[in-house]
Formats: C-alpha cells, sequence, structure tokens
C-alpha cells in the first residue's frame, strides 16, 4: 500500500513536470532552441514557490517511506527495477534532444562545407578572369600604342611613291612606238576594253616593247591559286620589275585578242648556276574565259630553250608526247579542273596552268631552291611539280628564274634580224598540232 502510494506520488511528480510549459511569463530567459524547456533557475523557483506546500508535504511522506524501506533490500531492488524501467519508458517516449540537435549541427557544417567549396570555385573563376582583363587591358594598350604609332605616321607626308608613266596605249609596243624608252609601269587599254589596267613594260634601245605578263625570281609569292586570282591577276607590280606576279588570264585574253594583229610569246628561263635560255612562239592568243582560257599558238618560232609546249617523251608511255603537249588546252586550277587527265593536275601539282595529262612545261610550279628535286619533295602525289622546261631541264630540276612576255609577232621577226628562215624551220616541226 505504502508503496502504490510512493509510486503515485512520483507519476504525479512526473506529470506535473511533463505538463508544466515554459513560456515568456514563466522564464526569466526563454531560448527557443530548448523546445518547452526552460534551463535556467527562475523557472525552477517559479515552480517551486507555486507547488511549496504540497511538495514539502510530499516529500514527507516520502522520507517516512523511505525509512521503512531502507531496511528491505528486496523491497529495494523492486523499486530500483521499477525506477529503472520507467527510466527507460521515458527515454523511449520523450525525445533525443541531444541526437537531434547533433545531426542538425552536421546538417549545417554540411551546408557550411558545401559553401565554402563554392566560394573556392567562384575565387578561381574570378582569379582566371582577372588574369583574362589583364591580358586584354595589355593587348589594349599595346593596340593603343600602335595606333597612335600609325597615326603619327600617317600624319607625315608619303615618302614611298611609285612612278607610274605618263604615256599610255594598247599595248607596251604602242607605247614604246610613241617614243617610250624607259622600262616601268604604265597603264593600257587594249582595244575594245573599257577600263585601263597597270602592266610592266620593258622596253629596250631599239624600241621593243615587251608586255610582262608572268615573273618569277625567288618563290616570294604563292602559286597556288584559285581560279578568280588566276583570272584577276595576283602579286605585285614594281616600277624595277623585282616582284613576283602572274598579270591575269582575263588581261591577257583582251591583249592577244583585241585586233587581228597576231601577238608572240616569248619565255625565258635561268637555271641556278646563272645560264639562260628562251623559246619563241608565234601567233599565241588566248580564250575568252566563257572557253576556259584556252592557249592557242601557230607553231614554235624557236629559241635554245626548246619546245616544251609540244609535249615530250618521258619514255613511260607511247603517247607520252601527245599528252603532254599544251597547244589548244584550257586553263585548269584546283578549283575549275579542265585538263584531259581523270584526276586534276592543278591540284596535285599545286598551281594553274594550261594542263593536258598533264604537262612538259610548268612556269607556275612549285619553287624549288637549288633547282634538283624529287619524287619525295613533291610531297605524297609524287609528281614533278616544280618549275619546269623539260626540252631544257629535266622533270626533276626546278628553274630560279622564269618570265612570260607579249610582243606583236612583226615586231618579233624584225628582232630576229629578218630570218624568215628560221621562221619556216619552225613551221616544218610543229609536232601534234
Amino acid at each position: 500500500m505504502k508503496f502504490s502510494i510512493w509510486v503515485s506520488l512520483l507519476a504525479f511528480l512526473f506529470s506535473t513536470c511533463t505538463a508544466y510549459v515554459a513560456t515568456r511569463d514563466n522564464c526569466c530567459i526563454l531560448d527557443e532552441r530548448f523546445g518547452n524547456y526552460c534551463p535556467t533557475t527562475c523557472g525552477i523557483a517559479d515552480f517551486l514557490n507555486r507547488y511549496q506546500p504540497e511538495t514539502d508535504q510530499y516529500l514527507q511522506v516520502l522520507e517516512n517511506m523511505l525509512e521503512q524501506i531502507s531496511n528491505s533490500s528486496a523491497l529495494t531492488d523492486q523499486l530500483f527495477n521499477q525506477i529503472r524501467n520507467a527510466n527507460i519508458l521515458d527515454r523511449t517516449t520523450q525525445p533525443n534532444v541531444v541526437t537531434t540537435y547533433t545531426q542538425k549541427s552536421r546538417d549545417i557544417i554540411n551546408e557550411v562545407t558545401r559553401y565554402e567549396n563554392t566560394i573556392v570555385n567562384h575565387e578561381n573563376t574570378i582569379q582566371f578572369l582577372t588574369e583574362m582583363v589583364v591580358s586584354n587591358n595589355d593587348k589594349i594598350a599595346a593596340l593603343k600604342q600602335k595606333t597612335a604609332q600609325l597615326e603619327a605616321q600617317c600624319q607625315r607626308p608619303c615618302q614611298d611613291t611609285v612612278q607610274i608613266q605618263e604615256l599610255t596605249g594598247r599595248d607596251c609596243q604602242d607605247i614604246a612606238n610613241k617614243g617610250a624608252r624607259q622600262s616601268g609601269l604604265y597603264f593600257i587599254r587594249p582595244q575594245k576594253t573599257k577600263e585601263q589596267f597597270l602592266v610592266y613594260c620593258e622596253i629596250d634601245q631599239a624600241g621593243n616593247g615587251w608586255t610582262i605578263i608572268q615573273r618569277r625570281l625567288d618563290g616570294s609569292e604563292d602559286f597556288r591559286k584559285n581560279w578568280i586570282q588566276y583570272k584577276e591577276g595576283f602579286g605585285h607590280l614594281s616600277p624595277n620589275d623585282q616582284t613576283e606576279f602572274w598579270l591575269g588570264n582575263e588581261k591577257t585574253h583582251l591583249i592577244t585578242t583585241q585586233s587581228a594583229v597576231p601577238y608572240a610569246l616569248r619565255i625565258e628561263l635561268e637555271d641556278w648556276s646563272g645560264q639562260r635560255s628562251h623559246a619563241d612562239y608565234a601567233h599565241f592568243k588566248l580564250g575568252a574565259e566563257a572557253d576556259k582560257y584556252r592557249m592557242i599558238y601557230a607553231f614554235f618560232v624557236g629559241g635554245d630553250a626548246g619546245d616544251a609546249f609540244d609535249g615530250f617523251d618521258f619514255g613511260d608511255d607511247p603517247s607520252d608526247k601527245f599528252f603532254t603537249s599544251h597547244n589548244g588546252m584550257q586553263f585548269s586550277t584546283y578549283d575549275s579542273d579542265n585538263d584531259k587527265y581523270d584526276g586534276n593536275c592543278a591540284e596535285q601539282d599545286g598551281s594553274g596552268w594550261w594542263m593536258n595529262r598533264c604537262h612538259a612545261g610548268h612556269l607556275n610550279g612549285k619553287y624549288y631552291r637549288g633547282g634538283d628535286y624529287t619524287e619525295k619533295d613533291a610531297g605524297p602525289s609524287g609528281y614533278d611539280n616544280g618549275i619546269i622546261w623539260v626540252t631544257w631541264r629535266s622533270r626533276w630540276y626546278s628553274m630560279k628564274k622564269t618570265s612570260m612576255k607579249l610582243i606583236p609577232f612583226s615586231r618579233l621577226a624584225a628582232l630576229e634580224g629578218g630570218q624568215t628562215g628560221e621562221i619556216k624551220q619552225g613551221l616544218g616541226n610543229r609536232g601534234d598540232i
């Protein structure tokens, strides 16, 4: 009976404690992290003041009961077991505050760590962008300095001037006929053309005026060009003729077809030992673009360079000479294949020319210093892609200098000293033409 009273008293105390809810009014400092419990002495004092009378009475009862059971080990063990069981039950029913806040702390720490990593990543990005800004600022500063230098140069009078001669005509021979005796840059306007264009005229003291349509000197100009570039011309014209260029197929067509007066083509070659040679062709002209600037000439006049345009027997095939002749061939570039070959001769040789299958003379080929080159030097295709003229040097020898120049055929005959017999000999050796 006494034990049941004691248990009832404990239950009353537990129920009283758990029923008590801390508020702003009954707690000096209320910390919301602790839920309904107020861990301050102020709350405890308030509690004792309110329940002091009953508490004293119950404490007295407890003292009497404890005195009665102090000598009873059996009853004590039973009481401890009940208290232990009650404690376990209380733990299961009450939330584990420490564990809950430990987990919350871990979550907070993980969140802080995540934000720290994010901040570090942003700092790295900011550092990279900062370095980029600094680099760009340096470049901008350099460009501003260069711009200032260029502006300063533009303020000074131009000192590099190109002298263009005043006389004009249908071609360089027409200019020479008007009294010009100085080689240099002249404007010409062939008959039936609307606009004049610039050419280099080579004029000697005898009054011969050559219109230069091609010049190779040192390999400074890349002759791997497309159809439009070969049509319009490329490279640079200079007053002293010390630059490489291609005048342009359209201009050459306008010159050579402007009248019934036929033109002659002279090809001049120089090897790497300084030896020179030439080849002359009569009645030379280029067709219109619609006919792919077809090259036509009447016959080989002569010259110690030989007639490579007539083809050459390399000994590879019985038809070598026929398949390497150039008379009547259309012009080809890597982007406009007009040759007689299944492939593209201009593509494999790297430049534009009047290709057959493919050539025996090719003055727009690759520039090989020293002259001699091999199939390995020519690249994967292994074709003879140098500046070649096989009737004077082999297909594996590339010239140092070349030029192609036009003059009216009548002037060429006069230049040869009226030796019509040499021309007749040329007529008798026209090959496959």
